[in-house]
């Protein structure tokens, strides 16, 4: 059997010198418990108040064009609040999902003492950004929007201007969750008062003037149908993504890298932080407290020879890896 230069790379792959941990600069001491994550991206910043502002239009419609002036306290008062109170759980959400951190490995961590720390042994290796300087644990990716790797990144959503990964997954399917659930309940509602305004004078089902209250519904209308398709189709993907744990990147690009397979059961625990209970539903209570990253974590074992049928060099593994870190996936 002809050898291939695959050895070769591995042996250079566990000398420190290998990664160039020389360019990498120490990483900077963390700061304080509860720094705010935020991400300064001027693109991510405008969806994130075009959300609000949505979200409040439909708070204004709904009260100022339906409920308050509608005749029936009861009807008004139970839709007034189940419609606050869904806005009110879809915002906090946001908020949550923005301003948490989804799960950044420390930046600039790929120095020479902190490699040969690691001591590793024949036949694993270890991987380094070299956007951001880290070494990357498994299932970790570089988003070029954030400027970090980040543990078990699905994808980067701009509508929340953060990255959806390990840590803030459960505050992005309650976003969605929240918001699709307002968007059909302010389109049932937009419904029954069209029949009660055919029914009656137009005049006395609202404080607008007709022309301006069919705008405002028919503008209402169209906004809640467009997010209800977006929102039902984006909390499907990550229910699905946390039943068989594998990433939005994992399934577009198919890389089943060696990892602990997880019942779906235990993964949805972890996701909304133990068992089933009315806190899965809570955006203010986060998901289960991932372990700190220990040595064994930034180490991978390097795949056999058997496993790349004697065809996959070292150069081309490399190759491949340099692809990866770049992949970025977007729900625009």
């Amino acid at each position: 059997m002809m050898l291939l230069p695959t050895h070769h790379f591995r042996d250079i792959e566990r000398k420190p010198e290998y990664l160039q941990p020389e360019k990498c600069v120490p990483p900077p001491h963390p700061g304080p418990v509860g720094t705010m994550w935020f991400i300064r991206d001027g693109c991510g910043i405008a969806c994130a108040i075009v959300t609000w502002f949505l979200v409040l239009y439909a708070e204004f419609v709904v009260l100022f064009v339906m409920l308050i002036p509608s005749r029936d306290y009861v009807y008004s008062i139970i839709n007034g609040i189940v419609f606050n109170l869904l806005a009110f759980l879809a915002l906090a959400s946001h908020c949550r999902a923005m301003l948490t951190d989804p799960g950044a490995v420390p930046k600039g961590n790929a120095t020479k003492e902190f490699i040969e720390s690691l001591q590793l042994k024949p036949g694993q290796v270890v991987y380094k950004c070299p956007k951001c300087c880290s070494i990357k644990p498994d299932r970790a990716h570089h988003c070029s929007v954030c400027k970090r790797c980040i543990r078990k990144m699905d994808h980067h959503c701009p509508w929340v201007n953060n990255c959806v990964g390990e840590n803030n997954q459960k505050y992005f399917v309650l976003f969605t969750m929240y918001i699709a659930l307002i968007s059909l309940h302010a389109l049932i509602m937009v419904g029954f008062h069209f029949l009660h305004c055919f029914e009656e004078d137009w005049t006395k089902c609202s404080s607008f003037s007709p022309p301006t209250t069919v705008i405002l519904l028919i503008l209402l209308c169209f906004e809640g149908l467009l997010f209800l398709i977006f929102t039902s189709v984006m909390f499907g993907t990550q229910v699905h993504s946390i039943c068989t744990d594998e990433t939005g990147i994992e399934r577009l690009k198919r890389k089943h890298q060696p990892r602990e397979h997880r019942g779906s059961w235990k993964s949805v625990k972890e996701t909304f932080g133990g068992d089933f209970s009315l806190n899965w539903f809570n955006p203010f209570s986060g998901p289960c407290n991932p372990e700190p990253l220990s040595d064994r974590d930034w180490v991978r074992q390097a795949a056999s020879l058997s496993e790349t049928d004697n065809t996959e060099t070292a150069e081309e593994q490399s190759e491949e890896r340099k692809d990866e870190d770049s992949v970025e996936v977007t729900d625009e």
